[in-house]
């Protein structure tokens, strides 16, 4: 028999709690709304996107009982320090965090500049390495709790092309940490990473066009919103997995391609 804590019932009185940044829409709001169904209450950090926000958190409510949203800019160390206590203070223990925000700016090896890069490594890989820091040193103040982290990745690092090379450079950071943190922070906290495919449409894409991409995998499709929420909430409910990157993209990771999907 395992002499580890091990983390309460997620019925009452206890209510699991998860922050995930970037929550307001996209994929965060999906997995915000997933964790929500499942029984979470979610905190949803956002930074500009206000009535998104406000439609996650009451979405999150009718699904889980309470939320609230959290607005702050995680290219700023202040505000990440600040923003877990903000949490803690409003819902009191956490459990979790998903960092799913994340900066996407384009760029090449011949755009590429100190600017450029220092703003993809703040808001993606050092919030997140952060966060999972504080985290820790919560969860070491309640004693019995066990918890963890969920860190979004992307498919590129497996799969590399010149494009947006400031964000993939980050999210290569980002997955070194997490085999850093997973080490550092066992066993208290658990660090998983989640890298999808093409899941969602940009401005860049025609509808088209992203039904054309979307089916550039050996299966056939690649990942949707809904895929890579339940490999969050799996993630976060298996006691076993640190350390460690699911990729959930239909196989995509096993092509080449010679350019980002929004250039191809």
């Amino acid at each position: 028999m395992s002499s580890h804590p091990t983390l309460p019932a997620a019925s009452p009185p206890y209510q699991r709690t998860v922050l995930v940044t970037g929550a307001a829409k996209r994929l965060g709001r999906e997995i915000a709304l997933t964790l929500a169904t499942a029984g979470w209450r979610v905190a949803v950090h956002y930074r500009d996107s206000v009535e998104d926000a406000r439609k996650t958190v009451a979405d999150c409510a009718r699904l889980s009982g309470s939320s609230a949203s959290f607005r702050a800019n995680l290219s700023n160390e202040t505000a990440v320090r600040n923003l877990l206590p903000s949490v803690i203070e409003e819902f009191g223990p956490v459990d979790a965090i998903v960092n799913s925000a994340s900066t996407f700016e384009h760029d090449t090896p011949e755009t590429f500049s100190f600017a450029a890069m220092e703003k993809h490594m703040r808001a993606n890989a050092g919030a997140a390495i952060l966060l999972s820091q504080a985290l820790h040193a919560h969860l070491e103040t309640r004693g019995y709790a066990l918890g963890a982290v969920v860190n979004l990745l992307d498919q590129k690092l497996w799969n590399p092309n010149p494009d947006f090379v400031s964000y993939t450079l980050s999210k290569a950071a980002l997955e070194a940490a997490n085999t850093m943190l997973a080490l550092a922070l066992a066993p208290r906290v658990r660090v998983v990473g989640v890298a999808p495919g093409l899941t969602l449409t940009s401005h860049m894409l025609s509808p088209e066009k992203f039904e054309a991409l979307h089916k550039l995998s050996p299966l056939g499709h690649s990942s949707t919103a809904a895929d890579v929420a339940a490999t969050v909430a799996f993630a976060l409910s298996n006691q076993s997995i640190t350390g460690t990157t699911l990729l959930v993209d239909g196989g995509q990771h096993l092509m080449k391609f010679e350019r980002d999907f929004s250039l191809l």
